[in-house]
């Protein structure tokens, strides 16, 4: 239910239903209802009501790059010659499939994409021969994750 300020309020039942859901999206709705106390028809109707509040949009299968040889994750901030840039410069990241995040940023750099690649020199070619080259790309600073320390979602 929407709060005066549009923001959703969970209740407790919702609360106890997504934690579910995001330890396990394959967990049987049944499953949920048996553990929490109320029907599946209820669970499938809060469902629909946190589908439709955008509270959740849909769930997914989380992929292991690194058993498909993607070991080299990086940050890259992005300077621009000029703000108006930015949308021809996402547009042009948006076509390389290493980048998997993109976002406007304060500070320094005008924008600060996540990559996945599959080794260093993977890393120098991306950078070197499809971002370094986008029109309005000034220049870039590249930070490699040495191991992901932390993977979470916000608490429920």
């Amino acid at each position: 239910m929407k709060n005066g300020s549009n923001l959703f309020d969970l209740d407790g039942i919702d609360k106890k239903i997504l934690r579910h859901l995001m330890e396990d999206a394959r967990i049987p709705i049944l499953e949920i209802a048996r553990k929490i106390g109320i029907s599946g028809a209820a669970i499938h109707q809060r469902l629909r009501k946190l589908e439709a509040s955008q509270v959740i949009s849909g769930s997914k299968f989380i992929i292991n790059p690194k058993v498909l040889g993607y070991t080299t994750m990086a940050y890259i901030g992005i300077y621009l010659d000029r703000a108006m840039s930015n949308p021809r410069a996402v547009a042009a990241l948006e076509k390389i499939p290493e980048v998997l995040e993109c976002h406007y940023t304060t500070g320094n750099w005008s924008i600060l994409i996540k990559v996945l690649c599959k080794d260093n020199e993977h890393l120098m070619q991306v950078l070197n021969k499809k971002i370094q080259q986008i029109e309005g790309v000034s220049r870039t600073e590249t930070f490699i994750s040495l191991n992901q320390q932390i993977n979470r979602q916000i608490t429920i």
